[in-house]
C-alpha cells in the first residue's frame, strides 16, 4: 500500500472500528485500532483527562455503551491528513450527552495503521 487512495481507504477502515468499538463497547475490536503504548489525553468540560490506553478501555467497558442505550451512531471522520506512513484524522464522535471531537495521531507499523495517541475534547453544541 503505498499509493494515498489505499492508505487512506485502509485509516479509514481503522476509523470506522474505532466508531464501532467505542459505539458497542467492543474492546478488543478498540484495542485492535490502537497502539498499545498510545495515550489517551485531553479534556471533558474543562477538566483534565490522562489515560493509558489500558486504563481508558477499562473505562469503555465499565459503562454501557452507546448501543445498549438505543442511541443511534452518528459518528463521523472530519478529516484526515497522511504524510508517508504517518496520518492525522479529526473526527466527531457524539455520544451520551457529550459532543466529542478527537484529534488522532496514526502511524503504519509493521504495514498496519493504528492510532498512537488519542485528543479528545466535548464541544458544546
Amino acid at each position: 500500500m503505498s499509493n494515498y487512495a489505499d492508505n487512506a481507504t485502509a485509516v479509514a477502515a481503522v476509523l470506522s472500528n474505532y466508531f464501532e468499538g467505542i459505539f458497542k463497547g467492543d474492546i478488543e475490536l478498540l484495542r485492535s485500532t490502537f497502539h498499545p503504548q498510545a495515550l489517551v489525553i485531553g479534556d471533558i468540560n474543562g477538566q483534565p483527562y490522562f489515560k493509558s490506553l489500558d486504563q481508558y478501555l477499562d473505562g469503555v467497558k465499565n459503562r454501557k455503551s452507546p448501543f445498549e442505550l438505543g442511541e443511534t451512531s452518528r459518528m463521523e471522520i472530519l478529516a484526515i491528513e497522511i504524510i508517508n506512513s504517518i496520518a492525522t484524522a479529526k473526527v466527531r464522535v457524539p455520544m451520551f450527552d457529550f459532543n466529542y471531537h478527537d484529534l488522532l495521531s496514526l502511524s503504519k507499523i509493521n504495514g498496519e495503521w493504528v492510532i498512537v495517541n488519542k485528543l479528545l475534547t466535548n464541544v458544546s453544541i
